[in-house]
């Protein structure tokens, strides 16, 4: 009995030293770059929709159209 229980506690042992094992160096790079990359693309993803919230907005486009007419004027006074 005492065999089994000795060997049964040797195995947990075992197990939780391999589990407690630290990551290689190139491990560590590795998951580095991809949350690097995932964060460049989420930026990205949140930089493009703001551009698009803030050129769509009601402010946005009343100046748009105030400065095409304020230059047709300016052409047709030309003209």
């Amino acid at each position: 009995m005492r065999l089994f229980l000795a060997v049964a506690v040797m195995m947990l042992a075992f197990v939780a030293y391999t589990e407690a094992q630290e990551d290689t160096m190139e491990d560590k790079f590795s998951r580095f770059g991809e949350k690097m990359s995932e964060l460049g693309q989420t930026m990205a993803e949140k930089a493009r929709s703001t551009f698009e919230t803030i050129h769509n907005s009601d402010a946005a486009v009343k100046t748009r159209g105030w400065f095409e007419e304020r230059m047709q004027q300016i052409k047709d006074s030309f003209q």
